[in-house]
């Protein structure tokens, strides 16, 4: 290899620690939690997205208007939909979020996000950066909060999964030396994986719960994950209440198929790279990634989505109208309890459980054969309206 080869690969790097030590000076700078009850109004974006994403948001968006009927009357909450993060518009722009899309998302206070595509080696489309990861960074949402929970099955977990460092933190800014070498990079920061664990214990002690989970590969990512685990650790002992444990990422994709292990375990944080894996497996339980919904928590902002992809081919088969949006309608749940409207979101988790688990009544299959995506958000809405619907949920969970 040549020095100047060396040389600009030094720089290049020079220049993403540059930018990763200026990111650790301004979450040192952090400002408080948002106080949701003392705005009025709640702003809600709604993003479409790419593919399916639009049928599904805004079947969801229904849903909330549904709920939210009389805040929204009373302009406690407010509905904006964001046009244009779409894979057409970001490529023709170059930009992972277009620079008018983000100004319009950074007035709302809260999202619920459609799929977006991110281009892959062979698309038509350019090498711009994930909308996910874009968004996380450029709003500081830091955890990643995907719940999985199958009464009959004993399983009740919840996934934080640091959202804006790991290896995803750079997935861009991968560097090919020489036509032999590829460097990509993973990053880990002191500020940003104790306010990611910090908010995994406090959601156990919240919430009543005496098991917290690490996962990481720490045996042979030594550095970084390592920070990861010293780490969780050293804040385990604010919280002697709570018992906490490690598992390595191989062993743990395993132990999360075991009948005998799997209900050990509730409340688990973990890398970026590793929670996308794990809460992808983890979501078949439920019924596949398209019944699983996410939360992107950050201080200032919040970004409720599903967690499967835009699903193109549903598209260009003219299938779209047959996509399930129990993934999205999940995510406006965890959007609801987020902004503290806990009672509305209990509400549509259990008629949730009971459409999508229990009765069946409305069956989506993506195709033809089942229902649509309004149809079904017709069922739940009319679940919703059961005046008996806790007590019939309660009856469903028993008989499980």
């Amino acid at each position: 290899m040549s020095t100047v080869d060396l040389k600009a690969a030094q720089e290049h790097f020079a220049r993403l620690l540059e930018r990763q030590l200026a990111r650790v000076e301004q979450m040192k700078r952090e400002t408080e939690w948002i106080d949701y009850a003392t705005l009025k109004p709640i702003k809600i974006g709604i993003i479409g997205g790419d593919g399916i994403g639009p049928f599904i948001a805004a079947e969801a968006q229904r849903v909330l208007q549904f709920l939210l009927k009389e805040e929204e009357e009373s302009g406690k909450v407010q509905f904006n939909v964001i046009e244009g993060l779409t894979i057409e518009r970001r490529a023709e722009v170059g930009k992972a979020i277009p620079d008018d899309v983000l100004e319009e998302i950074k007035k709302c206070h809260v999202h619920l996000k459609g799929p977006t595509t991110t281009p892959r080696k062979g698309d038509p489309w350019p090498n711009v950066e994930s909308a996910n990861v874009a968004m996380r960074k450029e709003l500081e949402l830091f955890a990643n909060v995907r719940p999985v929970k199958v009464t009959k099955e004993g399983i009740d977990w919840t996934f934080f999964r640091e959202n804006t460092e790991g290896s995803y933190a750079l997935g861009s800014d991968g560097l090919n030396v020489s036509d032999d070498l590829a460097v990509d990079f993973t990053i880990a920061t002191t500020q940003g994986t104790e306010r990611l664990i910090r908010l995994a214990f406090e959601y156990a002690r919240k919430n009543n719960i005496k098991k917290v989970t690490l996962v990481t590969k720490a045996n042979v990512i030594k550095t970084t994950d390592g920070k990861f685990l010293d780490i969780g650790y050293r804040i385990a002992k604010e919280y002697p209440e709570i018992e906490c444990d490690d598992w390595y990422i191989d062993i743990m994709t395993a132990k999360l198929v075991d009948p005998k292990r799997r209900t050990q375990f509730r409340v688990l944080a973990l890398p970026n790279l590793y929670g996308d894996i794990l809460t992808d497996e983890a979501a078949e339980f439920q019924g596949g990634v398209g019944t699983a919904g996410s939360a992107n928590i950050g201080k200032r902002y919040a970004m409720f989505e599903a967690i499967h992809g835009s699903a193109p081919r549903m598209v260009k088969e003219g299938r779209a109208k047959y996509a399930d949006p129990a993934s999205m309608i999940r995510a406006a749940a965890m959007l609801l309890r987020h902004i503290g409207f806990e009672a509305k979101a209990k509400s549509l988790e259990m008629a949730l459980d009971i459409c999508g688990q229990f009765e069946k009544k409305v069956r989506i299959t993506g195709r033809s054969d089942g229902a649509t995506s309004k149809e079904y958000a017709d069922y739940l809405m009319e679940t919703l309206q059961d005046p008996n619907l806790e007590s019939w949920w309660q009856s469903f969970r028993e008989k499980a």
